[in-house]
Protein backbone atom coordinates (compact mmCIF):
# COMPACT_ATOMS: atom_id res chain seq x y z
CA UNK A 1 0.00 0.00 0.00
CA UNK A 2 1.45 3.18 -1.02
CA UNK A 3 1.22 6.34 0.91
CA UNK A 4 -1.29 8.08 -1.65
CA UNK A 5 -4.01 4.89 -1.32
CA UNK A 6 -3.37 4.86 2.80
CA UNK A 7 -6.86 5.64 4.41
CA UNK A 8 -7.29 9.24 5.61
CA UNK A 9 -6.39 8.78 9.11
CA UNK A 10 -3.80 6.93 8.61
CA UNK A 11 -1.64 9.46 6.39
CA UNK A 12 -2.79 12.11 8.97
CA UNK A 13 -0.43 11.33 11.75
CA UNK A 14 2.14 8.80 10.13
CA UNK A 15 0.11 6.09 10.50
CA UNK A 16 -0.35 6.37 14.10
CA UNK A 17 -3.99 6.52 15.53
CA UNK A 18 -4.93 9.00 18.19
CA UNK A 19 -6.72 7.59 20.82
CA UNK A 20 -7.30 9.96 23.80
CA UNK A 21 -7.04 8.21 27.44
CA UNK A 22 -7.87 9.01 31.00
CA UNK A 23 -7.17 7.18 34.17
CA UNK A 24 -8.33 8.13 37.72
CA UNK A 25 -6.04 6.27 40.46
CA UNK A 26 -5.36 5.72 44.19
CA UNK A 27 -2.17 8.04 43.95
CA UNK A 28 0.38 9.75 41.89
CA UNK A 29 3.19 6.68 42.28
CA UNK A 30 1.96 3.93 39.21
CA UNK A 31 4.31 1.38 40.26
CA UNK A 32 2.15 1.35 44.22
CA UNK A 33 -1.08 2.88 43.92
CA UNK A 34 -4.39 1.40 42.46
CA UNK A 35 -5.39 2.26 38.90
CA UNK A 36 -9.48 2.39 39.39
CA UNK A 37 -10.95 3.83 36.09
CA UNK A 38 -9.99 3.96 32.50
CA UNK A 39 -11.21 5.28 29.83
CA UNK A 40 -10.73 5.03 25.75
CA UNK A 41 -11.73 7.48 23.09
CA UNK A 42 -11.55 6.93 19.79
CA UNK A 43 -11.53 9.60 16.90
CA UNK A 44 -13.07 9.68 13.23
CA UNK A 45 -12.31 11.25 10.43
CA UNK A 46 -14.92 13.17 8.21
CA UNK A 47 -14.96 13.50 4.45
CA UNK A 48 -13.66 17.48 5.02
CA UNK A 49 -10.37 15.89 6.94
CA UNK A 50 -12.26 17.66 10.49
CA UNK A 51 -11.79 14.38 13.36
CA UNK A 52 -14.25 14.06 15.68
CA UNK A 53 -14.65 11.99 19.08
CA UNK A 54 -15.72 8.66 18.23
CA UNK A 55 -17.02 5.42 20.46
CA UNK A 56 -15.84 5.80 24.46
CA UNK A 57 -14.83 2.66 26.01
CA UNK A 58 -14.22 2.38 30.03
CA UNK A 59 -14.12 0.15 32.61
CA UNK A 60 -14.05 0.25 36.48
CA UNK A 61 -10.51 -1.38 37.89
CA UNK A 62 -10.35 -3.25 41.34
CA UNK A 63 -6.94 -2.22 42.79
CA UNK A 64 -4.13 -4.92 42.09
CA UNK A 65 -3.34 -7.27 45.66
CA UNK A 66 -1.15 -4.94 47.63
CA UNK A 67 -2.27 -2.04 46.06
CA UNK A 68 -1.52 1.49 47.58
CA UNK A 69 -4.67 3.34 48.76
CA UNK A 70 -3.70 7.43 49.08
CA UNK A 71 -6.88 8.74 51.44
CA UNK A 72 -6.13 12.22 49.69
CA UNK A 73 -6.38 10.80 46.49
CA UNK A 74 -9.77 9.08 46.61
CA UNK A 75 -11.37 12.33 48.48
CA UNK A 76 -10.63 13.50 45.55
CA UNK A 77 -11.84 11.73 43.24
CA UNK A 78 -14.75 10.31 45.58
CA UNK A 79 -14.12 6.49 44.60
CA UNK A 80 -15.13 4.26 46.40
CA UNK A 81 -12.74 1.04 45.16
CA UNK A 82 -14.88 -1.58 47.24
CA UNK A 83 -18.02 -0.08 45.92
CA UNK A 84 -20.42 -3.18 45.07
CA UNK A 85 -22.16 -1.29 42.14
CA UNK A 86 -18.77 -0.39 40.67
CA UNK A 87 -18.70 -3.77 38.52
CA UNK A 88 -14.65 -3.35 38.83
CA UNK A 89 -13.28 -5.95 36.66
CA UNK A 90 -9.63 -7.04 37.35
CA UNK A 91 -6.67 -4.94 35.45
CA UNK A 92 -6.09 -8.18 33.25
CA UNK A 93 -9.94 -8.33 31.72
CA UNK A 94 -9.98 -3.47 32.34
CA UNK A 95 -6.96 -3.30 29.87
CA UNK A 96 -8.01 -6.32 27.51
CA UNK A 97 -11.34 -4.95 27.16
CA UNK A 98 -10.06 -1.14 26.38
CA UNK A 99 -6.77 -2.71 23.76
CA UNK A 100 -9.30 -4.37 22.03
CA UNK A 101 -11.68 -1.56 21.21
CA UNK A 102 -8.43 0.23 20.13
CA UNK A 103 -7.17 -2.33 17.92
CA UNK A 104 -10.64 -2.64 16.11
CA UNK A 105 -9.95 0.99 15.40
CA UNK A 106 -6.30 0.43 14.74
CA UNK A 107 -7.49 -1.72 12.12
CA UNK A 108 -10.55 0.13 10.35
CA UNK A 109 -8.62 3.05 9.87
CA UNK A 110 -5.51 1.19 8.69
CA UNK A 111 -3.32 2.59 11.07
CA UNK A 112 -0.24 0.73 12.40
CA UNK A 113 -0.40 1.80 16.32
CA UNK A 114 -2.50 3.90 18.84
CA UNK A 115 -0.75 6.86 20.28
CA UNK A 116 -2.01 8.11 23.90
CA UNK A 117 -3.74 11.63 23.37
CA UNK A 118 -4.02 12.67 27.30
CA UNK A 119 -3.98 15.70 29.43
CA UNK A 120 -0.55 15.72 30.93
CA UNK A 121 -0.25 11.82 29.03
CA UNK A 122 2.93 11.09 31.37
CA UNK A 123 0.53 10.31 34.26
CA UNK A 124 -2.11 8.27 32.07
CA UNK A 125 0.67 6.08 30.22
CA UNK A 126 2.98 5.69 33.13
CA UNK A 127 -0.19 3.91 35.06
CA UNK A 128 -1.15 1.81 31.86
CA UNK A 129 2.13 1.03 31.21
CA UNK A 130 3.03 -0.15 34.81
CA UNK A 131 -0.96 -2.01 34.62
CA UNK A 132 0.62 -4.13 31.17
CA UNK A 133 3.83 -5.05 33.42
CA UNK A 134 1.86 -6.29 36.13
CA UNK A 135 -0.47 -8.19 34.00
CA UNK A 136 1.82 -9.28 31.03
CA UNK A 137 -0.32 -8.36 28.51
CA UNK A 138 2.23 -8.96 25.77
CA UNK A 139 0.09 -6.93 22.73
CA UNK A 140 -0.08 -3.29 24.16
CA UNK A 141 -1.46 -0.95 21.23
CA UNK A 142 -0.32 2.15 22.26
CA UNK A 143 3.11 3.64 21.87
CA UNK A 144 5.43 2.71 25.08
CA UNK A 145 6.31 6.37 25.39
CA UNK A 146 5.37 9.03 22.71
CA UNK A 147 2.32 10.80 23.42
CA UNK A 148 0.10 13.91 22.24
CA UNK A 149 -0.77 16.26 25.26
CA UNK A 150 -3.30 18.57 25.13
CA UNK A 151 -1.84 20.78 28.57
CA UNK A 152 0.73 22.16 25.94
CA UNK A 153 -2.15 22.20 23.06
CA UNK A 154 -4.21 23.99 25.18
CA UNK A 155 -1.60 26.47 25.73
CA UNK A 156 -0.93 26.52 22.31
CA UNK A 157 -4.20 27.31 21.03
CA UNK A 158 -5.76 29.32 23.67
CA UNK A 159 -3.53 30.12 26.11
CA UNK A 160 -4.83 27.73 28.92
CA UNK A 161 -3.11 24.66 30.33
CA UNK A 162 -5.70 23.21 33.02
CA UNK A 163 -8.23 21.30 31.30
CA UNK A 164 -11.57 23.38 32.44
CA UNK A 165 -10.36 26.09 31.43
CA UNK A 166 -9.36 24.91 28.22
CA UNK A 167 -11.90 23.36 27.20
CA UNK A 168 -14.10 26.52 28.07
CA UNK A 169 -11.46 28.77 26.24
CA UNK A 170 -12.45 26.60 23.20
CA UNK A 171 -15.78 27.22 23.47
CA UNK A 172 -16.79 24.12 25.06
CA UNK A 173 -18.79 23.01 27.69
CA UNK A 174 -17.60 22.34 31.25
CA UNK A 175 -19.40 20.62 34.01
CA UNK A 176 -17.88 20.32 37.18
CA UNK A 177 -20.13 18.01 38.98
CA UNK A 178 -18.77 15.42 36.32
CA UNK A 179 -15.22 15.89 36.22
CA UNK A 180 -12.54 13.53 37.89
CA UNK A 181 -14.60 10.82 36.09
CA UNK A 182 -12.33 9.26 33.76
CA UNK A 183 -15.33 9.11 31.26
CA UNK A 184 -16.05 12.61 31.29
CA UNK A 185 -12.39 13.68 31.56
CA UNK A 186 -11.66 11.47 28.72
CA UNK A 187 -14.14 12.87 26.09
CA UNK A 188 -14.07 16.33 27.35
CA UNK A 189 -10.29 15.80 26.10
CA UNK A 190 -11.09 14.05 23.16
CA UNK A 191 -13.31 17.10 22.17
CA UNK A 192 -10.08 19.46 23.29
CA UNK A 193 -8.03 17.50 20.93
CA UNK A 194 -10.11 17.68 18.33
CA UNK A 195 -10.72 21.58 18.13
CA UNK A 196 -7.49 21.92 18.43
CA UNK A 197 -6.49 19.65 15.10
CA UNK A 198 -9.47 20.77 13.51
CA UNK A 199 -8.87 24.45 13.56
CA UNK A 200 -5.09 24.17 12.41
CA UNK A 201 -6.79 22.19 9.92
CA UNK A 202 -9.16 25.07 8.62
CA UNK A 203 -5.84 27.24 8.70
CA UNK A 204 -4.50 24.85 6.11
CA UNK A 205 -7.89 24.36 4.51
CA UNK A 206 -9.82 27.51 4.76
CA UNK A 207 -12.79 25.59 2.46
CA UNK A 208 -13.30 23.10 5.05
CA UNK A 209 -17.37 24.02 6.65
CA UNK A 210 -17.00 24.35 10.27
CA UNK A 211 -18.66 21.88 12.29
CA UNK A 212 -19.03 21.45 16.10
CA UNK A 213 -16.76 18.93 17.74
CA UNK A 214 -18.99 17.21 19.66
CA UNK A 215 -19.12 13.23 20.76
Amino acid sequence: MTEDTKPPFARRFRGFLPVVVDVETAGFNAQTDALLEIAAVTLRMDDAGLIHPDETHACHVQPFAGANLEPSALAFTGIDPYHPFRLAKTEDDALQTVFNAVRKAIKEHGCTRAILVGHNPFFDLGFVNAAVARTKIKRNPFHPFSTFDTATLGGLAYGQTVLARAVQAAGLAWNSDEAHSAIYDAQKTAQLFCAVVNGWHRLQYPACTPTLDTP
